[in-house]
């Protein structure tokens, strides 16, 4: 694998940390008449809960090949808070697979749902995700959303983990009408908060400017267990900073990547700002 190939993001259980990132707006963008929509708002996990390490580490160890993490076997850094840990403000490009549908929330207000096909980057070809995109509209609406459409999506997209499939639920604030000979893309930014991994690689590229690779990981809450997401990072043009350890926690942000390989997505984040995460002691579980 290159060094600046995204690694590959498997499912299952991983070791734990987990802290939700403090949710930026959405990605904007200049109206115009192809556009319509207008901003909702984006629903938020339930909060993380306490577990063992010993638990946590023996669903790891069956499922997972990599080395369980051991920078922290008295914390298992779950903090009580409803946030997420991985948001994405991108602009997704892709093909309506579905008819519009509309549906109420608790709220009883309506919105729209469909499945919008997006084709990514894979080794041997291409590889087509299925984003599940929705936004605030009536019956009326939901007419000009209509299978086969290609339409331009701008909002923020949030990752759930389950098991090995990786699901991309994507909070609309606009849609447009896309060219037929538009791309099929996924691009804008990462927000992310979780831990590092053990392995940091400090490297050089062709020109001797300096440059780290890492992978980090944050964790969902589901019933009795968790969910684990793990993110290659790349920082260029600069040294690696001496908090930068195996087990710290970390807040992140950059332009984000998806890729496939073997049929497994890859998600990686080519940084541009980094900084130590330090928990306010009154978010831990006790």
């Amino acid at each position: 694998m290159r060094d600046d190939t995204a690694m590959q993001v498997s499912g299952g259980s991983f070791p734990p940390c987990v802290a939700p990132p403090v949710l930026l707006p959405a990605v904007g963008m200049d109206r115009d008449a192809r556009c319509r929509g207008r901003a909702i708002s984006h629903r938020r996990m339930d909060g993380l809960g306490d577990d063992t390490r010993t638990r946590l580490t023996a669903l790891y160890n069956s499922s997972t090949s990599i080395n369980p993490c051991i920078t922290c076997p008295d914390d298992p850094c779950i903090i009580k808070d409803k946030k997420q840990m991985i948001k994405c403000n991108v602009t997704v490009c892709g093909v309506i697979g579905r008819d519009a549908s509309v549906r109420k929330n608790k709220e009883e207000k309506e919105f729209l749902v469909f499945p919008l096909r997006v084709q990514i980057p894979a080794t041997g070809g291409g590889h087509t995700i299925e984003v599940d995109v929705r936004k605030e509209g009536c019956q009326e609406e939901a007419a000009g959303y209509r299978n086969g459409s290609r339409v331009e999506v701008r909002g923020t997209m949030y990752l759930k983990r389950r098991g090995d499939k990786l699901y991309f639920n994507l909070f609309a604030d606009e849609i447009c009408n896309a060219a037929t000979d538009d791309a099929d893309c996924v691009k804008g930014e990462l927000v992310f908060r979780g831990k590092v991994g053990q392995n940091i690689e400090e490297k050089r590229d062709k020109k001797d400017q300096p440059y780290t690779v890492f992978s980090a990981f944050s964790a969902e809450k589901v019933d009795d267990g968790f969910e684990y997401q793990w993110v290659r990072f790349f920082c260029f043009g600069k040294e690696r900073e001496a908090w930068l350890q195996p087990g710290v926690k970390v807040d992140a942000k950059g332009e984000m990547n998806l890729s496939a390989h073997n049929g497994k997505i890859n998600l990686s984040c080519k940084m541009e700002e980094l900084t130590q995460y330090v928990a306010d002691s009154s978010n831990y579980n006790q």
